[in-house]
């Protein structure tokens, strides 16, 4: 099988738990650091899949890689080459398909739980109803022409989406690890309140039984990797 093409956008935000999950069971990933300067790739047809990472730029920032990746998402979509995208990602895929990408109506930090949207997605999340996953994001997006709408919450309505039955945007990240959520408190000190509110929560608040609710998200990320993953290009 051709390796899975990981697009990094910022080096504080690799593939982490993906590339874990991807490395567990045989599967090769090419990573492209984009934020290094590398060039995004120009047939997604090379690939057995799209993956791509989080950042904390905008998707509408005049960024020179940008429009690259947009074509890339397009084309990757038009011939039936899987795309998975985790918050700066989701952003960029809804982006592609003529979502719009603006101010989240309540920027959301930490660990909060998610819907899934409707029972058609049910199969996409293990049969989960109701989840904790991880958040931090400033921006959200409007779910493109044809999308299924499968996560929500009440801070912002748009957590996911599918297109096709195998391309799949999150505005949330499921591929956190201990290391990834120490970093990105490291990064972000000034961004996190001193009291946790509904949608911000303080570091001590997101360190807070940090290994189990690891463990409860790579079940999540285990079950919708597996799912996205039934359509990898042989």
């Amino acid at each position: 099988m051709r390796d899975v093409a990981v697009l990094r956008f910022s080096p504080t935000e690799g593939p982490a738990y993906f590339a874990d999950w991807l490395h567990a069971r045989g599967l090769r990933h090419a990573l492209v650091p984009v934020d290094q300067g590398a060039a995004v790739p120009a047939d997604p047809r090379a690939f057995s899949g799209l993956c791509l990472m989080g950042g904390p730029m905008s998707v509408n920032d005049p960024l020179p890689w940008i429009e690259p990746v947009l074509a890339l998402l397009r084309e990757a979509v038009a011939a039936d080459v899987p795309v998975i995208g985790h918050c700066l990602g989701g952003q960029l895929l809804a982006r592609a398909l003529g979502g719009v990408v603006t101010r989240a109506a309540e920027p959301e930090i930490g660990w909060i739980d998610v819907e899934v949207a409707t029972p058609a997605a049910d199969e996409w999340f293990g049969g989960r109803k109701r989840f904790a996953t991880f958040q931090w994001h400033y921006e959200a997006f409007s779910l493109p022409a044809g999308a299924t709408h499968v996560l929500t919450n009440r801070h912002n309505v748009n957590q996911a989406f599918v297109v096709g039955d195998r391309h799949v945007g999150l505005q949330c990240h499921v591929e956190m690890t201990a290391a990834l959520v120490g970093s990105w408190l490291a990064t972000g000190a000034t961004e996190l309140p001193e009291a946790s509110t509904a949608a911000r929560q303080s570091a001590a608040d997101i360190r807070r039984d940090l290994p189990a609710r690891l463990t409860a998200l790579h079940a999540v990320a285990d079950d919708l990797y597996a799912r996205w993953a039934r359509s990898l290009a042989r």
